[in-house]
């Protein structure tokens, strides 16, 4: 009986959760279920969301991303420099800012498979200078008076839908197709389970890890992109605190801390939820600093459910070999 409550929890637990969300904030909030409302907690999902898919690469390998909300500034103000300072034009601006993003990631994968920093120290290492090199570019200032054609990445619709949930649509999917259908999926899962016997059987697991953490930096600074269009302003702060709304998601959805286990399915269930709760604290005029205990508190119990279910699984493992 436990064993099949752990099993089912596994497969339907971000579901139940997501629902019971949904339902409490309708509850609570006379305008959480109108149309505007919906589509515009999409529209920030979004950000957040496309995060989310580099994050679950990496933490399927073991590893962890802590960049990603640096990444979102630089890729950020990158862009609205090239377009208000350099006078460049808008797809030249948001290539460079993507280009960008994926040097920082390219960055990360180098230290972490030839220098052999552990992930953890090294992306927040590069968190930090990134972070700090963002503000250097703008001196702290916001940079500000973009085109109006860039308003229609963060703002505009197509056939009715937000733009940035067209392109989180399309990002799952993607992502969804090279997890699950490609190899590149399955080494990440190999990788994660096992480096070692990964590497010996054949895998390229430098090149793979540098892949995987450039994927995830140039993924940040899409979600940058779509952040500067939606505020219509480049800022250096811009990002704090979305790599844990990611890491949430990642492990509310499934994917296990320690890398190798999970269902991607699972993670848009994660990422739902984040959003559900983001836009419904804010409804429901919750603090920031509230936000921020609950967030916390959320991301404790997803880690305390993983090591709890992989605790159950080995006590069970090990009374089948006694």
């Amino acid at each position: 009986m436990k064993k099949r409550k752990g099993e089912v929890f596994q497969k339907y637990g971000t579901a139940v959760i997501l629902v019971l969300l949904f339902v409490f904030f309708a509850f609570r909030t006379e305008t959480f279920l109108s149309v505007s409302n919906i589509w515009n907690m999409l529209r920030q999902t979004a950000v957040t969301g496309i995060i989310s898919l580099g994050m679950t690469m990496a933490m399927l390998t073991g590893g962890i991303d802590l960049s990603v909300s640096a990444v979102v500034a630089i890729s950020s103000v990158t862009c609205s420099m090239c377009m208000v300072n350099l006078k460049l034009n808008m797809w030249v601006a948001i290539l460079i800012a993507l280009l960008a993003g994926l040097a920082a990631g390219l960055v990360n994968g180098l230290f972490i498979t030839y220098i052999k920093i552990p992930p953890l120290i090294a992306t927040l290492g590069t968190q930090t200078a990134i972070r700090g090199l963002a503000y250097i570019m703008t001196g702290g200032y916001t940079v500000y008076g973009f085109p109006k054609a860039f308003d229609f990445i963060g703002k505009g619709y197509i056939a009715g839908i937000p733009v940035p949930v067209i392109l989180l649509i399309v990002v799952l999917v993607i992502g969804w197709y090279v997890i699950n259908k490609t190899k590149f999926g399955r080494y990440l899962y190999a990788i994660g389970g096992n480096n070692e016997a990964s590497r010996l059987s054949g895998i390229n697991v430098n090149r793979r890890l540098v892949m995987t953490y450039a994927i995830s930096g140039g993924l940040a600074a899409l979600a940058g992109i779509i952040e500067l269009s939606r505020l219509s302003s480049g800022q250096p702060n811009a990002g704090e605190g979305y790599e844990m709304s990611a890491i949430t998601a990642v492990v509310l959805g499934g994917i296990s801390v320690s890398g190798g286990e999970g269902k991607f399915s699972g993670v848009v269930f994660g990422i739902l939820i984040m959003g559900i709760l983001s836009s419904g604290l804010v409804m429901m005029n919750v603090s920031t600093y509230y936000q921020q205990l609950i967030k916390g508190l959320v991301l404790l119990f997803a880690v305390s459910i993983d090591q709890i279910l992989k605790l159950n699984l080995l006590t069970r493992s090990s009374r089948v070999r006694s």
